[in-house]
């Protein structure tokens, strides 16, 4: 996924998003709380074939809702819950990131990114609170608590097996 964002002067903010799956949406915040959504057809990334425009707090409502925080759903991705200056993060463990087969000691990670796993959910099995021996297996959700900061470089460790 990749977002650019775009100072719009005396508009607002315009964020172009271009998903995975190849999907592109344009969400363009103006200065008195709009927001308009876009979202192109995928056989002609210039042409719009929908548009939504939400005020201030149907924007904040959508938001809570995809951001999970109405309901989250059983199959975790990712998603955050903000607790003052600190993040609870889901993260799915994607087949090839590099801190696969290895333990959350072998990785050292509250060491070298100062974010904590506090749970990781498996196919089958839930482990709260894991241990340094706990091994990083593909697929699995890792939660992870920090700042944003911290929760990020964990992200980046797991991925790549570095900061």
């Amino acid at each position: 996924m990749s977002i650019k964002e775009t100072e719009l002067p005396g508009i607002g903010k315009k964020f172009q998003i271009e998903t995975r799956s190849g999907d592109k949406m344009v969400i363009v915040v103006h200065d008195d709380g709009r927001r308009e959504i876009y979202h192109f057809d995928n056989n002609d990334l210039e042409e719009s074939i929908s548009m939504v425009t939400l005020d201030d707090t149907e924007a904040r409502c959508v938001a809570g809702i995809l951001g999970g925080m109405a309901y989250v759903p059983k199959a975790l991705e990712t998603v955050e819950m903000a607790l003052d200056d600190m993040v609870f993060e889901w993260y799915k463990v994607e087949k090839d990131a590099q801190a696969i087969g290895k333990t959350i000691g072998d990785l050292d990670i509250r060491k070298k990114t100062g974010a904590a796993i506090i749970a990781i959910i498996k196919k089958d099995e839930k482990v709260l609170n894991p241990g340094s021996e706990e091994i990083i297996t593909p697929g699995a959700t890792i939660v992870v608590l920090g700042d944003r900061k911290q929760v990020k470089a964990c992200k980046e460790l797991i991925l790549h097996g570095g900061i």
